[in-house]
């Protein structure tokens, strides 16, 4: 077997919205640093996404002054189909209190960053809402199904990482009459070599030195299907995956994992498998 290599490495800090690509990460029990700890929620304080919102993938993201924390770094928000910028801290203090926000099933508590940051969004995305942080103590455990030492996730939809192999969406190219990109997937990470869909069966390994288990197959909602550059929602690739994917009416593509190391990871590692499911 070819050996297998961490690829690509994202993060997506406010949920939803686009993502970013980095050579290393600093892997936290809650995700990757940065990874969904923000949120657009509604006039209820409901979670929005590109479910829904299609649009939403038109925001896109950086990061500017990561490397020198002194600095301030700072998450900027363009509006690709406009020259419109919006920037927050990275490293944020809020004034008031917490106010309750819903996500899938869970309710937790999070904070509004600024009147003006949620009044670009509502004015951006032509719809009332606001711009939320969940701050790194605040809980939300993962399902305690799958959990192995209690576990907390952020704002992703319900656990703290996801790999896909390059392999996996190659095979599903392959069946497809326009390929897709990754980015249709969302992934944190991304690697090279094995076979297709080689990832189900993954429980515990190691990216560079960190280890990570395995927990749980990749549900697919509809956000494959919409396009990332232009917004527009179509019918694939979910189509072509429920006809070899489908499994008690999921279609699955990817894992979800949990860290039992918090320590880094770099484009690049090798990904050692110590067991599987």
């Amino acid at each position: 077997m070819n050996e297998l290599r961490l690829s690509e490495i994202w993060i997506y800090p406010i949920k939803s919205l686009g993502g970013i690509r980095l050579e290393q990460s600093s892997v936290l029990e809650k995700g990757l640093e940065y990874d969904r700890r923000w949120m657009l929620v509604d006039g209820n304080g409901v979670f929005m996404t590109q479910r829904l919102f299609p649009e939403m993938a038109l925001l896109k993201l950086r990061i500017e002054n990561l490397p020198d924390r002194q600095a301030g770094g700072e998450l900027r928000i363009s509006d690709s189909r406009q020259s419109m910028v919006h920037s927050i801290s990275l490293t944020p203090t809020y004034v008031g209190k917490d106010i309750p926000v819903t996500i899938w099933d869970d309710s937790v508590t999070a904070r509004e960053v600024s009147v003006e940051s949620s009044a670009w969004f509502s004015d951006t995305l032509k719809t009332r809402c606001k711009l939320v942080y969940f701050p790194e103590e605040n809980a939300r455990s993962v399902d305690a199904s799958y959990k192995i030492n209690d576990e907390q996730v952020s704002l992703a939809d319900g656990y703290p990482f996801l790999i896909i192999g390059q392999e996996s969406l190659n095979f599903l190219n392959s069946k497809l009459t326009k390929p897709v990109p990754m980015n249709r997937f969302r992934p944190n990470f991304v690697f090279t070599g094995g076979e297709p869909n080689e990832e189900d069966s993954w429980r515990n390994f190691t990216i560079g030195t960190n280890r990570f288990v395995g927990v749980k197959l990749c549900g697919r909602c509809t956000i494959p299907t919409v396009n990332q550059e232009t917004g527009e929602k179509g019918v694939e690739p979910t189509r072509t995956l429920a006809t070899y994917r489908r499994k008690e009416n999921k279609i699955l593509f990817g894992q979800n994992l949990l860290a039992t190391d918090h320590q880094q990871v770099k484009q690049g590692d090798v990904i050692t498998i110590q067991s599987r499911s």
